[in-house]
């Protein structure tokens, strides 16, 4: 096989190619071909006014450029001609079809971010990663690296371009699923409910003290691998994570639960990550713009702040639906006030002795529970799930 052959075929990256390429090289490879049209060249050939194309362009997250600048490609003019065509033909109104955007935009912008971080981090030299305890470690890529880990996604766009494409179909067919199931007439006209939780590092911000920008990146990439690959494992969604903190939901209390039990066990194993605590609440949340919003999600952030380091606090709603789940139990705490919540009774939530919430590899750690915990602090009633 010729070079020529192999390029976009995660061909061996060679200094030589990564120091020759320049910026036109780089969008021609990810575009097509290098920039060339003017704002008005790609209005005119889709045939909107200059100010829609405006706001096209602004709503993909980028700056706005005088009109005469050839700053856009053939992509940009199909791309326009499409959500031209979104209004014409599928009858979205211009402020629809622009939201649209927005969503692919912010969702893409993160994405590529992502992409370019790992890709760098996997070209680096060996000698240039340092571990967590050590001084050294790079916040950024050196310049040879970033023209390495540029190349290297150039060549594999074609190939990871489908894969991106079925991401999304699959994301959107389960999130047309729950939509149908929250829609559905028997279920309670109180709105939808959901189990919020929220994962928090504890003692996160001495860590940073300690650390370089690049150990920190290692340490948080690290706890969102492991939080979310719990999450999903239990048929959760991630909704955001946050630096130290990660936002999960879950239609299901059961496996709610488990998520939370499991993320406390994972995390006191792991020799990395320090402890974590989970607060979690039911109730109705609403969901606007990927997030969730509402009384239950403030309240579950509110009891992840109160918790303990290693434990996982409950509201009474949460604590009432598992009562009658088979492998969980829960202990009432004193009633305390929180902080734009008013008055709640928080209950600690643990694994039932000798019971297992799920079939799927959840470990009992009753035994290291019952050891760390002082049991003169829980001198409430106990609600036990019924097998």
């Amino acid at each position: 096989m010729t070079d020529g052959e192999a390029a976009g075929r995660h061909r061996i990256v060679r200094p030589e190619d990564a120091e020759a390429l320049g910026q036109d090289d780089l969008e021609a490879r990810l575009l097509g071909r290098p920039a060339s049209m003017a704002r008005r060249d790609v209005s005119r050939g889709a045939e909107v006014s200059l100010l829609s194309a405006r706001k096209f362009w602004h709503a993909l997250g980028f700056p706005i450029v005088e009109d005469d600048d050839a700053m856009f490609t053939e992509a940009d003019l199909m791309a326009l001609k499409s959500v031209a065509r979104l209004v014409r033909e599928q009858e979205l109104d211009e402020e629809t079809a622009l939201a649209m955007t927005r969503a692919f935009a912010r969702t893409t912008d993160r994405l590529a971010v992502w992409q370019t971080q790992l890709m760098a981090e996997a070209l680096a030299e060996p000698n240039t990663e340092a571990a967590l305890d050590e001084a050294d470690a790079r916040a950024a890529p050196d310049l040879q690296a970033a023209r390495a880990s540029a190349l290297k996604l150039a060549d594999m766009v074609d190939e990871l371009e489908p894969l991106l494409i079925y991401a999304w179909r699959r994301h959107l067919t389960a999130a047309i699923s729950r939509m149908l199931a929250d829609a559905d007439p028997d279920a309670s006209s109180e709105g939808v409910w959901r189990v919020v939780g929220f994962a928090d590092l504890v003692n996160f911000t001495s860590l940073v003290r300690r650390m370089t920008e690049r150990q920190l990146a290692v340490l948080v990439q690290r706890f969102e691998e492991l939080a979310t690959d719990i999450v999903t494992a239990h048929g959760g969604r991630v909704i955001k994570t946050v630096g130290d903190e990660i936002l999960f939901v879950h239609i299901d209390p059961s496996p709610a639960a488990a998520i939370a039990l499991d993320l406390i066990d994972t995390m006191k194993e792991d020799e990395v990550l320090p402890d974590v605590r989970v607060g979690m609440a039911y109730g109705p949340v609403l969901s606007r713009l990927g997030d969730v919003f509402g009384t239950t999600v403030n309240r579950a952030s509110r009891l992840t702040s109160v918790a303990p380091a290693g434990e996982v606090l409950v509201d009474d709603a949460l604590a009432t639906a598992l009562a009658t789940m088979s492998g969980f139990e829960t202990t009432a705490l004193r009633r305390r006030t929180l902080r734009g919540i008013g008055p709640v009774t928080p209950s600690a939530l643990r694994r039932a002795a000798g019971g297992r919430a799920r079939d799927h590899d959840l470990r009992d750690d009753d035994a290291r529970d019952s050891d760390r915990r002082d049991d003169g602090a829980h001198d409430h009633d106990t609600r036990k799930a019924t097998s």
